[in-house]
């Protein structure tokens, strides 16, 4: 088939571009390099079969695609606060162009939406069918708003237009070609640990994170693609869950490191518990992670050394 991925050369996007290439599929990377980066799909450009295209999905783009990963969105709180209108842009106008698209061509899409939509969850482990706990007017609204428009847009396509639609709601991933930068807790405390300096945690640690490897991710990601009669939402992530503490007490074991951990404020809105229930990823897909959490950990440890 020939496969859109939009935000093909960020984090996830790259290794996604990776594996479709490796079933035998054409791929087209769609990216503007805002958060995305030409080093995460440079040793992919010499294969005959992907195609990189320099494009910002808030305006119209016209292709001949089968399928269409709609991953394009700053993912962390540091790239997505920098311009929150255009986060929002990016979720909003993005889904309506990927979806004029879809209709178009008749292509079948899929969204990469988020557990940013569950906001600060009052039910613990987070179903689909529930509706969350989310500040419209905060300073993550940009992005938890702006994925919640995108799957509300998703369904009305689904309904009005009858375009085939699957939404899978992701969450927290690590792994190789995370970005050093991205202020996230896992990138965050390798990254301190590796040059031995404090490691920031805050609050006091307890809130919990669940953390699932990209390879995992991605293979759910393409049985929801090729899953049919099934729109989702679906989540896909992995249920173990750790506070952060403790994951900061992991990162210094593992990397050997010298690391102190220090104490900050709790940054507004910032959900206090975060597990996915994956029962319907299992009933559905036959799918739940496979990779255990220090092995994953020990794979990201060596990308952040490399890349040091």
């Amino acid at each position: 088939m020939r496969v859109l991925v939009t935000g093909g050369a960020g984090f996830v996007g790259s290794h996604l571009c990776e594996r479709l290439l490796e079933q035998g599929h054409d791929v087209i990377c769609l990216d503007n390099f805002f958060t995305g980066s030409k080093s995460n799909i440079l040793h992919l450009l010499d294969n005959h079969r992907f195609e990189l295209v320099r494009h910002d999905i808030t305006e119209p783009i016209l292709l001949e695609v089968d399928r269409i990963y709609n991953l394009a969105c700053p993912a962390s709180p540091v790239h997505y606060q920098y311009n929150p209108v255009k986060t929002t842009k990016t979720s909003v106008m993005g889904a309506i162009n990927m979806l004029g698209l879809a209709k178009r061509v008749k292509a079948r899409i899929l969204q990469a939406s988020t557990s940013e939509v569950y906001g600060d969850p009052q039910v613990h482990p987070q179903k689909e069918s529930y509706w969350g706990n989310v500040n419209p007017i905060g300073i993550r609204s940009c992005y938890d708003e702006g994925k919640r428009v995108a799957e509300t847009l998703m369904m009305d396509y689904h309904r009005q237009n009858g375009v085939d639609v699957r939404i899978v709601r992701i969450f927290n991933t690590y792994g190789p070609r995370m970005a050093k930068n991205d202020g996230r807790v896992v990138s965050n405390f390798i990254m301190q640990a590796l040059h031995n300096e404090p490691i920031t945690v805050y609050g006091e640690g307890t809130q919990t994170r669940s953390f699932c490897f990209v390879s995992d991710l991605v293979e759910g990601m393409m049985r929801m693609m090729e899953c049919d009669g099934f729109t989702g939402p679906l989540n896909l992530g992995n249920p173990v869950e750790n506070t952060i503490m403790e994951f900061a007490e992991r990162i210094i074991a593992l990397t050997g490191s010298k690391s102190a951990i220090v104490s900050h404020p709790l940054p507004q809105d910032d959900p206090k518990q975060r597990q996915p229930d994956i029962t319907l990823a299992r009933e559905m897909l036959g799918w739940k992670p496979v990779v255990d959490l220090d092995a994953g950990l020990a794979q990201t440890i060596a990308y952040f050394r490399s890349v040091m």
